[in-house]
Parts: structure tokens; C-alpha cells; sequence
């Protein structure tokens, strides 16, 4: 990477995907609960674009209330999984601050906001719908997969009002952890957020707490059409 890191902690270890040609865009892509970057950013190898910078950060270890305080990879804690769970507020948004830092880092390195994407896979997902809603600058979009909205009662006071910030939701409609349901209440709370025809809520049969190769698709489809060639 260009510039220095040494003022943005999560780019110390985080993974880089360059470009293999001039980078003009970048997406940044949160992991889930218990996870790392690296295998987000195979993921992200696997339907890369030459010109776009895939950053995948790595959360730090902290205790998880629901899985009985152990110590692993987390943006925040959780205490359930489900739209009534008691939420950690300021974890939620002490993470929202972190990822703007990296946000503001790569603006400052010459990539502006309308061609960066924020998205992430479950946790990683619900921080990046968080942090998109709440930060100053309008992304070029964000890629919500298998997740919710955290802090959802503090919308849409909470938003920032880019009405148009263009949004990809994914679920998989076996998903026994986060269930199709409340991807499905997510939707119809973003759609009181920003403008209803900027979000894709698309579901995929049989799939459960995880990605597809047909996912991927979409996601590289998302990013195509929002992250031009210029």
C-alpha cells in the first residue's frame, strides 16, 4: 500500500489485494465473528477486478458475551442474535470509527469516496451497513452479506442522509444463525434510510450461515457496475 500505515492500526496486518493495474477504487470487506481476513480476501482474489484495492482487515480479540466471554476475532460483542438482543453501543461504534479511519486513509491516498465499497459477511456486514449510514462521505455502495443493521432503533435519526448510497443485501435462505427473517426486516428498514430503489435484497436457496459461488457472483456484479473502469 501506498502511504503510511503506521496512524491506521488495522492496516498494519490487514490483507491486501492490489491491482494489477493503476488502483483507482478500492473495497474494503469486514470478516465475521471468529474470523480473519485472509479468507475474505481469496474470496475477493477470486472475482478481482485489475484497477480496484481489496483491503481485508483483521478484527481484534476481544470477549464475546455469547460465546461465554471467549476471547476471539470480533468488530464488537454480541450478546444475542436476534433484533431485540441488548447491543454493545459503544463497541458498535468505536469499530464504525476504526473502519472510517481506514475510509479517510485511502481518500488521502488519492482514491476519493464515490469509488470505495464497504461490505463485509455477517458481523463484518452489520459494521459495514453501520459505518457506510454513518459516515460523512457517500461510498460508491456496500455489499451487506448474511447480516442486519446494528443499532437499528437509532435510524434513521443516526444516518448521515446519503439518500442515494447504493446497497446489496445477500442472505442465504438456509441460514440457521442469522435467519432469512432478519435480513428480510433489514431491508425494509434501509429502504426507510436511503432511497428504496438503491437497495437489491437477493436470497439464495439452500444456503446457509455462509457465501456461494453464486454470491460471489453478484458481488463481483455489484462492484462491476458501482466501481467502473475509468
Amino acid at each position: 500500500m501506498c502511504g503510511n500505515n503506521m496512524s491506521v492500526p488495522l492496516l498494519d496486518e490487514a490483507v491486501t489485494v492490489s491491482g494489477t493495474e493503476k488502483e483507482t477504487a478500492a473495497v474494503i470487506f469486514l470478516h465475521g465473528l471468529g474470523d480473519t481476513g485472509h479468507g475474505w480476501a481469496d474470496s475477493m482474489t477470486s472475482i478481482r477486478l485489475p484497477y480496484v484495492k481489496y483491503i481485508c482487515p483483521h478484527a481484534s480479540h476481544i470477549p464475546v458475551t455469547l460465546n461465554m466471554k471467549m476471547m476471539m476475532p470480533a468488530w464488537f460483542d454480541l450478546m444475542g442474535l436476534n433484533p431485540e438482543a441488548t447491543e454493545d453501543e459503544s463497541g458498535i461504534k468505536k469499530a464504525a470509527e476504526d473502519i472510517k479511519t481506514i475510509i479517510e486513509h485511502e481518500i488521502k491516498n488519492g482514491i476519493p469516496p464515490h469509488r470505495i465499497i464497504l461490505g463485509g459477511f455477517s458481523q463484518g456486514g452489520a459494521l459495514s451497513l453501520y459505518t457506510a449510514l454513518t459516515c460523512q462521505h457517500q461510498l460508491a455502495g456496500v455489499v451487506a452479506l448474511s447480516c442486519w443493521l446494528p443499532l437499528h432503533r437509532s435510524f434513521p435519526e443516526a444516518s448521515t442522509g446519503h439518500k442515494n448510497l447504493p446497497i446489496l443485501q445477500c442472505h442465504g435462505e438456509a441460514d440457521a444463525m442469522i435467519p432469512l427473517e432478519f435480513g428480510g426486516l433489514t431491508a425494509v428498514k434501509l429502504r426507510h434510510i436511503v432511497n428504496p430503489q438503491m437497495i437489491t435484497f437477493k436470497t439464495f436457496p439452500k444456503l446457509p450461515h455462509s457465501s456461494s459461488p453464486e454470491e460471489m457472483a453478484a458481488v463481483k456484479e455489484f462492484i462491476e457496475k458501482y466501481l467502473p473502469r475509468i
